[in-house]
């Protein structure tokens, strides 16, 4: 290997592999002085210094300066040369893409089912392989190699010479994206996604608000006939969303959090110290308000971060006076309760 071989390898990988010269000069500088210290019986002070305009070499260490010729390293130091050239190539090629999918957690991607890894699925994402656990699978989802796939990006780690990306499909990061995607409105940041709760596979709850009063930002969200959100459903493979406007009163974010169920302004109490809020309901909107198995009172406690505790205006006057009251608390007792929730449709 001469100068202008070094130069001329260092431009081809560069160029192939997208990956910085620099980094390559410093991995060829390493593996080249791993096989002068075996050919000189030198330390570990012996260092490699490569020009990086002409290519050539300059072999130092503490004491002198060699004047050396890598042709005449011999077969078991330029065995190490290559082996070393290789892993920091490697190495370096790894750190690329672990820069690159870094930076992109909390991102969409798209892929291919290529196989089945234990209960991993495996997704090809062209350069590198993303892993979806089955953990972060919905539930009833099924694909088959082949199949086109979206996730969102959770972790990437260093896993010896390679990366590891881990994605998700129940992150709610997922329908966040979707609707980035399908809403420009969304994308333009016109409107704000303010937050997303998701019970994966059965119903998403969406607050957005619009920075445009001109714009409505749940119709917008929906799109003409519904395509819009049609089209993140159909992704989701049929999981209900509910797209609520945001309001920075809390009382109003639990009356539109808790539809479809109707529910009046004044009945809302809520209670800082606990931060619970009582609300009252008339009897025909109470299993409708609680939803199916306490799913919509569930997720409307996430969507506004306070206990929702469901009563009618009798199980109210009860507790006051001191007699006995059931109440629906989030995700308490909410499953006894009789379900309207297939009238419930994603506005």
């Amino acid at each position: 290997m001469n100068k202008d071989d070094i130069l001329r390898m260092v431009d081809v990988i560069s160029r192939e592999k997208e990956i910085d010269k620099e980094t390559l000069f410093l991995g060829l500088e390493d593996a080249l002085a791993v096989g002068f210290r075996k050919r000189l019986g030198a330390g570990d002070d012996l260092v490699v210094k490569i020009d990086r305009k002409t290519g050539e070499l300059s072999v130092e260490d503490d004491e002198e300066v060699y004047e050396v010729n890598p042709g005449e390293l011999g077969r078991i130091a330029a065995q190490a040369v290559k082996q070393g050239i290789n892993q920091k190539f490697r190495e370096a090629e790894r750190d690329k893409l672990y820069d690159e999918y870094e930076s992109r957690v909390g991102q969409l991607i798209n892929g291919t089912v290529q196989r089945f890894d234990g209960e991993d699925l495996v997704i090809n994402l062209g350069r590198v392989e993303a892993y979806l656990p089955r953990t972060e699978r919905v539930r009833g989802e099924t694909f088959q190699p082949g199949d086109r796939i979206r996730a969102i990006v959770t972790e990437v780690r260093k896993d010896g010479p390679r990366v590891r990306i881990e994605v998700s499909r129940t992150s709610s990061d997922l329908v966040r994206r979707l609707f980035e995607l399908e809403v420009p409105e969304v994308a333009e940041e016109i409107i704000e996604i303010k937050r997303v709760v998701r019970e994966p596979g059965y119903r998403t709850k969406m607050a957005v608000l619009s920075s445009d009063p001109k714009i409505d930002c749940i119709g917008a969200c929906v799109g003409v006939r519904g395509a819009r959100i049609k089209a993140v459903i159909d992704e989701l493979r049929g999981e209900r969303i509910d797209i609520i406007k945001w309001s920075d009163s809390l009382e109003m974010l639990v009356m539109n959090g808790l539809k479809p169920a109707e529910i009046d302004l004044d009945n809302i109490f809520p209670d800082t110290d606990s931060r619970t809020v009582v609300v009252i309901v008339d009897e025909e909107q109470q299993s409708l308000a609680i939803g199916k198995r306490g799913q919509n009172v569930r997720l409307a406690s996430k969507l506004c971060g306070w206990d929702i505790d469901i009563k009618t205006r009798a199980e109210f006057e009860a507790e006051q006076l001191g007699g006995p009251a059931a109440s629906s608390q989030a995700g308490e007792g909410a499953g006894n309760a009789p379900s309207d929730d297939d009238d419930e449709g994603p506005l």
